[in-house]
């Protein structure tokens, strides 16, 4: 082919990576468009896209937003905590039965299955945007530049909110997982499988490697005398810029979160949360599946944190296996779960709880960044220091308190038109000012 003369137009979607077809909705990104000639010329910008009207956004993907927003301040408002008495092991002593119980359920239904879904649903968003860009006939080097400067966008806000706020980031370690996802978003589903399968290896492979080397005592948060790091917002500073550059390299040399990403990539080509009433039987199969799995096999995880018992060595080693991997597995099942629910609720429209979750799944970027404003002043030993007097049971209950009090003003925004301050931002970033 003579590559001097100006590219063909995208070839109609007919390609894997279709989503099901639909009046309102988006065409699919397809190989055969993404495969067209660049051309000679310096590439043009790629104008924005208008944002979605209400009436084509699908339901499921941001119910399941909204909700996992309130997974992640459970998860993450230990962080916050400081004060509290530890062993020489540096597992929290004087825990109430009610402390307890609190625990069993976080680390059994909640701990490290919150990321995983934030990952499967940041890969869906990957997608989606590719997809949208290859309907409106952009080749594949304007959709990887577009996508890449986003996702440079969002290292640099993680890196931002890990030092002022939250050193449990997970800003970064996305925007750096999406750049190694560049190469993969027009790839076939046998080479998305065998990359799912090399980064899953590859990465509990390293996990379970330190777990059992000397190096798992730096992975753990306190001093043995029940103080944590981070007692001045200096040492927050320099804590969170090491934390957000580690992850960063994690996520890009462990592929630490590729392989959930890639998990997005499939169901958006699967349109599994676009059209969930042409996918109940599998959403359900794959709930049920991952709730069996997690029940049985993050069991034993569960009750070592409720300090029932203390697995060590190779049988500590094997129940944190077990813990992250069903964990990536019950990601995905929140997610089908949360589409079966939209999927029931759809037939009443944006209204009542629907609207609520979905109004903070629509801002899940402001939303999630409001949660480290809120909770990281309040409780951490450089702001008002809150998280000294709180148990395990009250900081939870302050983490839920925290997801409502945002849940409210994204309800706020969501009436009176306006989208998450956040998202507009990145978007300005991402694509510039509109023309």
């Amino acid at each position: 082919m003579d590559h001097s003369a100006p590219p063909p137009p995208p070839a109609p979607p007919t390609g894997t990576l279709a989503a099901p077809p639909g009046a309102a909705r988006v065409a699919p990104l397809t190989l055969d468009a993404l495969a067209a000639p660049a051309p000679v010329a310096p590439p043009a910008p790629v104008a924005p896209p208008a944002p979605l009207r209400r009436s084509e956004r699908s339901l499921a993907p941001d119910v399941a937003r909204g909700a996992m927003l309130l997974l992640i301040a459970i998860a993450n408002v230990g962080i916050h905590r400081w004060g509290y008495p530890v062993d020489a092991d540096l597992t929290e002593t004087g825990l109430s039965v009610t402390d307890r119980a609190a625990l069993f359920v976080e680390q059994w239904l909640v701990a490290d299955r919150s990321r995983p879904m934030f990952a499967i649903l940041y890969g869906f968003g990957i997608a989606m945007m590719a997809s949208r860009m290859a309907a409106r006939g952009v080749d594949l080097r304007g959709v990887r530049r577009v996508l890449r400067r986003r996702s440079l966008w969002l290292i640099a806000f993680g890196v931002v909110h890990a030092a002022l706020l939250f050193l449990g980031d997970i800003l970064a370690p996305y925007g750096a997982t999406g750049l190694v996802a560049l190469a993969l978003v027009h790839r076939s589903d046998r080479v998305l499988r065998r990359w799912f399968w090399v980064s899953l290896v590859l990465f509990e492979g390293l996990v379970l490697a330190v777990t059992l080397s000397p190096l798992a005592e730096l992975f753990t948060l306190g001093d043995g005398a029940g103080t944590m790091p981070g007692s001045t917002y200096l040492e927050q500073l320099g804590l969170g810029l090491g934390a957000s550059v580690f992850a960063i390299l994690a996520s890009t040399l462990a592929l630490g979160f590729l392989a959930p990403v890639l998990v997005g990539f499939w169901l958006h080509r699967r349109g599994w949360l676009e059209h969930p009433e042409q996918h109940v039987p599998a959403l359900r199969r794959v709930l049920l599946v991952a709730v069996v799995v997690n029940l049985v096999a993050n069991l034993p995880h569960a009750l070592g944190a409720a300090q029932v018992w203390r697995p060590e060595g190779w049988v500590g080693a094997l129940v944190w296996e077990l813990h992250s991997l069903s964990g990536l597995l019950m990601g995905a099942g929140y997610i089908c779960g949360f589409a079966l629910l939209a999927l029931r609720w759809r037939e009443r429209g944006r209204t009542g709880v629907p609207r609520a979750l979905a109004a903070v799944g629509e801002r899940s970027l402001t939303a999630y960044l409001l949660q480290s404003l809120i909770m990281a002043p309040a409780l951490e030993m450089w702001g008002l220091g809150l998280g000294q007097h709180l148990s395990t049971a009250q900081a939870y209950l302050f983490a839920i308190g925290t997801w409502l009090a945002i849940l409210g003003l994204m309800v706020l925004l969501d009436r009176a038109g306006r989208r998450g301050p956040f998202e507009v931002l990145l978007r300005r970033l991402t694509y510039g000012r509109p023309a």
